[in-house]
């Protein structure tokens, strides 16, 4: 399994196979007081309005403002390093980067003689427990290729009980 998940303030349970974690900063920065001030805006063009049972509003929440993204596969592509993704980017950046995985699962069986069987790609989603913000949490890739292998007894065996069965099949005995 390959895939890209969130971690940090807002790990996915259960199901961590890579890692990617993130939103790009935009906007406004913050320095000093106002930054750690209660009420002040983290995340501008959000709502300011606090959902019931929530602990601040999604334009205020600090744990969307630092969430991150980062890949754990061992494949070569996006997000090695933990990156912040704004939460609007984040569907389309994670969709690109699970995309990566399957163009490589492609490439991976053209050099070695084999066929991709299936690349599926499974967008996660999670629910911010301090804003209630829907965000994508990251995603996972699975991928099956078949490879051919003629020097490997089990598939010589295999193809000779294939050839024997179609033996006599075709015969024209009218001619």
């Amino acid at each position: 399994m390959i895939g890209i998940n969130g971690y940090g303030n807002m790990p996915l349970s259960g199901y961590i196979y890579g890692g990617y974690q993130g939103s790009y900063g935009t906007g406004n920065v913050q320095t000093g007081e106002e930054a750690g001030k209660v009420g002040a805006v983290k995340n501008p063009g959000e709502s300011t309005k606090v959902a019931p049972g929530r602990k601040s509003s999604p334009a205020e929440c600090q744990t969307c403002k630092e969430r991150k993204y980062q890949d754990g596969s061992d494949e070569n592509v996006s997000f090695k390093s933990a990156q912040h993704i704004a939460p609007e980017a984040a569907g389309a950046r994670v969709r690109a980067h699970e995309q990566e995985h399957v163009s490589n699962a492609y490439s991976k069986a053209q050099q070695q003689n084999g066929k991709v069987i299936n690349a599926s790609v499974t967008i996660h989603t999670a629910i911010c427990p301090e804003c209630g913000r829907t965000y994508v949490s990251g995603g996972t890739t699975h991928t099956q290729i078949k490879y051919n292998n003629e020097k490997n007894p089990y598939q010589q065996n295999k193809k000779a009980n294939d050839a024997m069965g179609l033996v006599g099949q075709s015969i024209d005995l009218a001619g």
